[in-house]
């Protein structure tokens, strides 16, 4: 049961560092126009999906993590 935990953990760990790099760093299609940071956007579609992933990844390792804790 700790392998399966700490083999989960790392695989959780690598997908949340992919989801992480692969949001956008709040730089809307704006920017290549010539429009500042003043300019705001509503997360859509795919940005929306890879957000809301990185949040569930961010909860299901907290949560692996102190169960290993635990169970160790």
């Amino acid at each position: 049961m700790n392998q399966i935990l700490l083999i989960l953990q790392i695989v959780i760990s690598f997908l949340l560092i992919i989801f992480i790099l692969l949001q956008q760093r709040g730089t809307a299609l704006g920017a290549v126009f010539g429009q500042g940071d003043n300019f705001y956007f509503k997360k859509r579609g795919m940005e929306k999906t890879i957000f809301l992933l990185t949040i569930v990844l961010s909860v299901l390792f907290i949560g692996v993590s102190l169960l290993n804790l635990l169970i160790h």
